[in-house]
């Protein structure tokens, strides 16, 4: 007696209730396509000027995300619809979030890179320009002293603050402590520069007061209450079992801060440290009122005027002469050494984060 074995029978994945494999993706590649036919039909008919690929991107996304709910809906019901609808909203999310960084660092690459690559751009300043030529070596100069100077005064007192509020702050102080750099973390940046200014004008008695250790001081009131925020949360992630091993040990509660506690969260410290000079370091309203503009370079922070990046890009742009194209171009490019040194501090938080992690230290 024979057995006989019966072949399973073959199922359409649409008719299984299920849609096929890599459906999402050729639908949104096909949405992709649907929408860029519009706009070359658009550009053809005049209506808009060149290929938008960020309405392609943005619109074909949205499209996506009717057109997976509508085949979802029809071939594997309502509840699998609905998964796949906030699948693909998130998914829309995180691209429509992505869209205006791709289009600013798209825009300044392209616009900046011809003044970028010239071979005195980072050589020699403006000294002298009034056409083509000249660099931004004044201005990266500028940028690195005040935000040096911002950071060495910034880090002692917000590391030193957060560390009041975490081990020994109580009550009333505390308290006081804490909402006045609550307050501190929205004050907005032109403030902080109208502040240097009174405060060195007052001091100096001189009205038209301009000097980079000004700039300093103003960039150091917007960075030491991001300092002391990002500080406190790393210092309260360290758990108390640890502080209670030490204090067992007979460890004095100093000894115990400087050998436990910021040795377990020096990366986050560290990782917070950098991204508050990285917010800071773009600021241009309160350097353009205290530390000024000036074609020329500058090595003293504590004598005349001091050009940085921020307050060189607004200036080339807002204050163009006979050749306005050069200008623009030396704009976009120092818009652009800007972005690289933002990029290259977070780069610099994340290496040291992970090099000073607990896991990877003794």
């Amino acid at each position: 007696m024979t057995s006989v074995i019966e072949a399973a029978p073959l199922t359409n994945s649409l008719t299984a209730g299920k849609l096929p494999k890599r459906s999402s993706l050729w639908i949104l590649l096909a949405s992709w396509a649907v929408t860029a036919a519009f706009f070359v039909v658009l550009n053809l008919a005049g209506a808009v000027d060149g290929f938008n690929v960020v309405g392609t991107v943005f619109f074909g996304t949205v499209l996506y995300c009717i057109a997976i709910y509508v085949f979802s809906r029809a071939v594997e019901g309502s509840r699998k619809a609905t998964d796949r609808l906030m699948t693909a909203l998130v998914t829309a999310a995180f691209v429509i979030a992505l869209l205006p960084l791709i289009s600013i660092i798209y825009t300044t690459v392209v616009n900046g890179l011809p003044a970028f690559l010239t071979p005195t751009f980072f050589t020699s300043s403006q000294r002298n320009i009034v056409g083509e030529g000249g660099g931004v070596l004044h201005a990266i100069m500028g940028t690195l002293l005040i935000t040096g100077m911002a950071t060495l005064i910034s880090v002692p007192i917000g590391l030193l603050t957060a560390l009041y509020l975490v081990e020994y702050g109580r009550g009333k102080l505390a308290r006081a402590i804490t909402f006045f750099v609550d307050v501190m973390t929205g004050i907005p940046s032109i403030v902080a520069g109208l502040f240097a200014f009174a405060l060195f004008a007052l001091l100096f008695d001189d009205p038209g007061i301009r000097f980079g250790f000004g700039g300093a001081i103003a960039l150091s009131v917007l960075m030491i209450p991001v300092v002391v925020r990002s500080s406190e949360e790393m210092l309260k992630l360290v758990p108390n079992e640890l502080r209670e091993a030490a204090y067992a040990l007979g460890v004095p509660k100093w000894l115990t801060i400087v050998k436990v506690v910021l040795p377990t969260s020096i990366a986050g410290i560290v990782t917070g440290i950098m991204l508050s000079i990285a917010r800071v370091i773009g600021e241009t309203a309160p350097l353009l009122i205290i530390a000024g503009f000036t074609a020329s370079m500058n090595y003293d922070l504590f004598s005349e005027r001091m050009m940085t990046l921020p307050v060189f890009v607004y200036n080339q742009y807002a204050s163009q002469g006979a050749d306005a194209q050069a200008y623009v171009d030396r704009a976009w490019a120092g818009a652009l050494t800007l972005i690289l040194i933002v990029m290259l501090l977070n780069l610099i938080a994340r290496i040291i984060a992970k090099i000073f992690s607990p896991k990877f230290g003794r």
